[in-house]
């Protein structure tokens, strides 16, 4: 009997020393599950690609992206000009067979890598009198920053343009002189700047027709107006150019003479006054296209 009971006693005590031994074991088990659980759930608090800075500013609405350009397309060059305003500008082409009319005419286009960007067209009239070379140019300026529209960034482009015309400063006209008049039968000797085509006098002087912005024409325009040098053998050409802004398209018009005789001189006022009436066309016909 005392052996059966310190038998069940060994056992009893053995049972309770192998349940404290699990005890210790499962502890450390428990807390490391419990610092897991922990884990996951602070990890589940906020979206993978979300930070601290972003949410600071998450109250916030981003800026609305700049408007586009008024206008998504280009016209095609050498059919938006007129027959009768090139009839005007390209003297002498109305003497030429018809076939070489309709040639002359239909213009020559640019070659340019992308229409919907950019697209010219040139003309030129040979005749014994003078030579006139016609170019026109549009160019569509799309702004490639979401926070700079269109119409902005062609403004840019054109400023650009001014900046490299190089334009002089807009000359103030003389006072009005107190000396008496000239006798009517004095002879006047035109300066030699200001004589027209086929050096004739009594064309404007320089100062009427020298480069400068112009108004009423498109958002923003300007004119530059070169002349060639010449000699006592080579012809003095004369190129006036116009440039002008409507919207998000930048217009640009070159018209060019060179007379026949190395003693002509190409007529500024006709050639600027050409040009001005083109190039008002044109922004009449790119307004009514883009409403």
């Amino acid at each position: 009997m005392p052996r059966q009971a310190g038998g069940q006693a060994g056992v009893t005590a053995g049972g309770r020393a192998a349940g404290r031994a699990r005890a210790k074991v499962s502890v450390p088990g428990i807390a490391l599950l419990a610092a897991l659980a922990a884990g996951v759930s602070g990890c589940s608090g906020a979206d993978p690609g979300t930070d601290t800075a972003g949410d600071a500013k998450s109250g916030e609405s981003a800026a609305p992206a700049a408007p586009p350009g008024k206008y998504r397309t280009l016209p095609e060059p050498c059919r938006i000009v007129d027959r009768g305003v090139l009839r005007a500008m390209l003297p002498g082409a109305e003497k030429l067979p018809e076939e070489q009319q309709r040639k002359l005419f239909a213009g020559e286009p640019a070659v340019t890598y992308d229409t919907d960007r950019r697209v010219g067209c040139r003309w030129k009239a040979e005749s014994p009198e003078a030579t006139h070379l016609l170019t026109v140019d549009f160019e569509r300026v799309v702004s490639y920053d979401a926070a700079v529209s269109d119409d902005d960034r062609a403004q840019a482009v054109y400023r650009e343009q001014l900046t490299a015309a190089d334009l002089p400063a807009p000359v103030d006209p003389p006072p009005a002189s107190s000396a008496p008049p000239a006798s009517p039968t004095a002879p006047v000797t035109p300066p030699a700047d200001s004589a027209g085509a086929s050096g004739s006098p009594g064309a404007p002087d320089a100062a009427s027709l020298q480069p400068r912005t112009l108004e009423g024409l498109g958002d923003a325009a300007f004119l530059d107006d070169v002349r060639a040098p010449g000699g006592s053998t080579a012809a003095k050409d004369r190129t006036v150019s116009i440039v002008f802004r409507t919207s998000n398209v930048l217009v640009s018009v070159t018209y060019g003479e060179q007379p026949g005789r190395p003693d002509q001189l190409p007529d500024g006022r006709a050639l600027q006054d050409r040009a001005q009436a083109m190039a008002r066309k044109l922004a009449e016909q790119f307004s009514d296209s883009g409403e």
